[in-house]
This record gives C-alpha cells, sequence and structure tokens, in this order.
C-alpha cells in the first residue's frame, strides 16, 4: 500500500500547482496498483457425447451400463442430419452376429427408402457359445436386469445420441432373436410401439432350456393366468421350418385371442412371389380397430428370414419380403400417448 499512497499524495500537490491533468493520470495508476484486474473465468469444459454418425453410415461400438456391456453396429440411413428418425432394433438368431444379420435381412437398404435408424446388439459368445439370446433364462425376463434391461438401455442410448423419434421405436428378431424381442417388447411397452417375430417362440411357461427345446419341436407351453395384450405384432414362420415348430406361430396368436375382450377377426389372402414362392397372409383385428398382428406363412420355406438375400446366413431369397413388410407395418404406428 505504501507506494500507492505516496503517488496519491503526489497527485495532490500536483492539483495545488494547478496541474489537474496530471494528478488525474497519478490517481488512476494509484487505483489500479490498489485494486488489480479482475480475472474473467474460463467456461467450463463440458464431456461430449458421442456425436450422431454421418447418414449412410454403419458405424460399430460398445455400450456400458450397470446392466452389463454390449457391442453393436448402427446404421444411420441417408438422407438429412435433421430429422427425428424412427429406429429399428434388429436382434439376430443363434451363429448369427450384427453383420451377418445385416447383410441377409438387407435391412439398411430399406431404411435408406423408408427413412429410419437400425440398430443391431451382438450376442457375445462367452454369454452363449452359438451366440444365442438366452430368451428362456428367467433372469431374462425382467425390466430391471438381464439380457431385457440391457437391450432396452443400449435402444435409449441410441435414441439419445441418433435424436431420434422416441415414440417410433421397434424392434424386431430371428428365431432366438425373435423370441427375445416379444418378451423385450411386452416388458417395455412404454419404449417399443410394435415388435416383428420371424420363426420364434412365444414365451408362454417356458422357464428352463428343457423346456425350451420341447417348445421348439411342437409342443405347445402355454401361459398361466391372466395374458397381457401383446404389443401390435408381425409375425413371419415358414410352414416348413425343422427348427422351430410352425405350431409357435399358432401359439402367438393364441395368446392374443386369451388377452382380448370380445370377437377378433381375421382376413386371410394367398399370393405367390416371383419366385414361386406362396404366401398366406393373416390379419386380426377387432371390429373397426387397428390391425393387431399379422402374421404371414411361407409355404414350403425352412428356418430363414423370408425374401433376404443369399449373402447372409438363415435366409430364402424366394420369399416374401420380411424386411420390407415389416418396415411398412412398423412405420404405420406410434407408441401409445406418443
Amino acid at each position: 500500500m505504501k507506494k500507492p499512497l505516496s503517488t496519491l499524495m503526489r497527485a495532490s500537490r500536483t492539483a495545488w500547482k494547478g496541474k489537474p491533468l496530471s494528478a488525474a493520470l497519478m490517481v488512476h495508476k494509484a487505483l489500479l496498483t490498489v485494486a488489480p484486474s479482475a480475472k474473467v473465468p474460463r467456461k467450463a469444459k463440458v464431456a461430449a457425447g458421442p456425436a450422431r454418425p454421418k447418414p449412410g453410415s454403419f458405424i460399430e461400438d460398445e455400450f456400458r451400463c450397470a446392466t452389463g456391456s454390449l457391442r453393436y453396429r448402427l446404421y444411420t440411413p441417408i438422407g438429412s442430419t435433421r430429422r427425428r428418425l424412427p429406429l429399428l432394433v434388429m436382434l439376430h438368431g443363434c451363429t448369427q452376429n450384427a453383420g451377418d444379420f445385416a447383410r441377409g435381412t438387407d435391412m439398411n437398404g430399406v431404411a435408406d427408402e423408408r427413412g429410419f435408424l437400425v440398430l443391431y446388439p451382438e450376442q457375445s459368445p462367452s454369454h452363449h457359445p452359438s451366440r444365442c439370446w438366452n430368451w428362456h433364462r428367467p433372469a431374462n425376463h425382467k425390466r430391471g436386469a438381464g439380457e431385457a434391461a440391457l437391450i432396452a438401455a443400449l435402444t435409449r442410448h441410441v435414441i439419445d445420441r441418433c435424436r431420434a423419434n422416441p415414440d417410433r421405436v421397434y424392434i424386431a428378431g430371428l428365431s432366438a432373436g425373435g423370441a427375445a424381442a416379444a418378451i423385450i417388447a411386452g416388458l417395455f411397452p412404454d419404449l417399443y410401439a410394435a415388435v416383428g417375430v420371424h420363426s420364434g417362440v412365444p414365451l408362454g411357461s417356458i422357464r428352463t432350456l428343457g423346456q425350451a427345446l420341447s417348445a421348439m419341436r411342437g409342443k405347445a407351453h402355454p401361459a398361466k393366468g391372466a395374458i397381457v395384450r401383446p404389443s401390435p405384432m408381425i409375425l413371419f414362420h415358414g410352414d416348413g421350418d425343422p427348427v422351430v415348430h410352425p405350431s409357435n406361430a399358432t401359439g402367438f396368436v393364441d395368446q392374443l385371442r386369451q388377452s382380448v375382450r370380445g370377437v377378433l377377426h381375421s382376413r386371410s389372402n394367398r399370393g405367390r412371389t416371383v419366385a414361386g414362392r406362396e404366401f398366406t397372409r393373416t390379419r386380426y383385428r377387432q371390429a373397426g380397430g387397428p390391425v393387431l398382428l399379422e402374421e404371414w406363412t411361407v409355404h414350403e420355406s425352412g428356418h430363414a428370414w423370408s425374401g433376404g438375400r443369399a449373402i447372409g446366413t438363415h435366409t430364402d431369397p424366394a420369399g416374401p419380403d420380411a424386411s420390407r413388410a415389416m418396415a411398412d407395418f412398423f412405420l404405420a404406428r406410434r407408441r401409445k400417448g406418443g
């Protein structure tokens, strides 16, 4: 303080000598010395999350949360980045991985045509040696734990990362992936607006691997007690499937019948693809209501994704196009309340 005070005294004497300007400059200098210049705080750095993938990209990443970790692939369709796109979650079958499933179903190509994101969670061989989703285990039938909770958490992560439309989120799968998709859609109706099951098994009262295998061979394991109405569903099954008996498709229809009050109306039509594969399409609804279940029976087809490409495993290129049929079914629906 000594130097600033002496400066002020000199300024006072200078002012008395008739030099006010010089005195003012001295006072200003003294005040600067007493009050150091204020430092402007730096803006706090906020850790940025992963960027929204570019249109046309097919990225590979890993998701981690308290429930566990899961590798996945994510396709972002070509087009505008400003749109809040719908999201389709695709669960592969046994012996498949995310890339193989994407190639076989050509769902990325459909996404470019229709405009939606496609998420492919990938089962780890450490959780199942054949990469099957463990849909039959009771631990995976809960909202708060297991594979169902992990896939739901990954879905929410991708919704946030890609700014997807939360009211237009769907899930589908093949075989074990189809069975898992039906379970996850039932556990999280607040997340998924509709579900697609290809060559899958309805859960019913299945709780063990033995029960799951017997259901795949055609033995029914109907659910006990009241049945909650399933999410809107599109169902594909080959009537020549040697792995998952075609009667499992009927099991999904039976569950719907038991869950609704009143009469469930159905209407069927037959068709034939250019490649010569015949099919029957049946839609179920209540009077005046929307379609609750759309069932496609692909005649003489085996355990394979109907209309898929031969470049992928477990596909039937001659069948009707399951990927485009599912996309049309899904995009016509929104989550209730959304």
